[in-house]
């Protein structure tokens, strides 16, 4: 994994921990669900680059 998606990952599972009311013991759930959030988007990203653009026909 590089740094800038590992950093993405620490400041997403942060801000889930801190919306959480920040619980003491749960930070693996919090980073596992930052790391699903953040692939997710990469995925979504990626897949919608990779789809052809498709011209209007007026």
């Amino acid at each position: 994994m590089d740094d800038t998606m590992q950093e993405r990952i620490k400041h997403r599972a942060r801000e889930i921990w801190e919306l959480a009311g920040c619980p003491e013991g749960r930070d693996e759930e919090f980073w596992l669900q930052a790391e699903q959030e953040i692939h997710g988007e990469a995925a979504t990203h990626e897949k919608i680059s990779a789809e052809p653009a498709v011209e209007a026909n007026g």
